[in-house]
């Protein structure tokens, strides 16, 4: 897959979509901000003046991500906060939430990336296996939402965007990626509901297949099969880091203040394709990138 971010200088500006200022004054929590899809939101929001609290479990990677921000947004210089804690356990999320607000005085919004999976059949999935993944990508999402929401949303209002996942018809091959994500979904539904007499949106994004640093982790022999996902995709393609992240910042803006309890599918199309449509190849299309930053996954590489 082509890099859209080829040639440009390693300190250029995120090109958003949206207008300059747009968060000036409110602070974002964005959990797994370190890396990948996390990381990329991060720039788009301080590109557009907010300030920053950056939450993950490893603290090398946070600092170098802020460290990056400040460096190419010198206004956002001294907005931006790292809080390393495991999201999985209460006690630390309860505290690097009041961290962030002992430093920014609020958390406006929140942006619940964090997570992660291996691909492995179910009957191959382990217990041990099983609840690391939903611990992560439900429990966790659970207990940063709860916190953000007891210790500041409840008084003052904000809004809330999820992770999912293409999880519609199931996802063999990483069910447990699917049943913790899935719950990811109702939890966001019933927050809507739950948390709007508060002034409080929760929203979630559910990314196909996004060619993110994360797709690295995985083992040779899925990475194999990632390359030849495309041609399942209607759109014949990859989406962009950047192309994620333009779905969250819309969910976290005041553009998005009467959509509540929604999902925004950011697929390409994935699971609208049937075996009785044989999908053609791309013959037009575009591909926004605007993260100069952003390199694609070195499976790629030979693309």
């Amino acid at each position: 897959m082509e890099s859209h971010a080829g040639g440009r200088a390693a300190d250029q500006r995120y090109a958003s979509v949206f207008r300059p200022g747009l968060f000036e004054g409110r602070t974002i929590l964005v959990t797994g901000g370190g890396s990948g899809l996390g990381r990329c939101t991060a720039h788009e929001l301080a590109a557009l003046g907010a300030n920053l609290a950056l939450v993950g479990r490893k603290l090398d990677k946070l600092q170098a991500a802020a460290e990056e921000i400040a460096r190419i947004y010198p206004e956002a210089a001294g907005r931006v906060s790292v809080h390393a804690c495991d999201i999985r356990d209460e006690a630390g999320v309860r505290g690097a939430v009041a961290d962030a607000l002992a430093r920014h005085g609020a958390i406006d919004g929140l942006f619940n990336c964090a997570g992660g999976q291996f691909p492995a059949p179910l009957d191959r999935i382990s217990f041990n296996g099983w609840n690391a993944v939903v611990q992560n990508n439900l429990h966790g999402t659970f207990l940063m939402a709860r916190e953000v929401y007891t210790q500041h949303m409840r008084q003052h209002g904000g809004a809330m965007v999820n992770m999912l996942a293409d999880i519609w018809g199931g996802m063999p091959g990483m069910g447990h990626s699917g049943a913790a994500r899935a719950g990811v979904w109702n939890l966001t539904e019933t927050a809507a509901c739950e948390w709007a007499h508060a002034g409080v949106r929760v929203n979630a994004v559910a990314p196909g297949w996004i060619a993110s640093s994360g797709m690295d982790s995985y083992d040779e022999a899925y990475r194999a099969v990632l390359r030849e996902l495309k041609t399942k995709v209607p759109l014949q393609r990859f989406g962009t880091e950047a192309e994620l992240a333009a779905a969250v910042v819309f969910l976290l803006s005041p553009a998005a203040a009467f959509i509540n309890g929604s999902v925004i599918r950011v697929d390409g199309g994935v699971p609208n394709a049937r075996h009785s449509w044989t999908l053609q190849p791309a013959e037009r299309g575009e591909t926004y990138n605007g993260f100069p930053q952003y390199v694609p996954p070195s499976l790629f590489s030979d693309d």
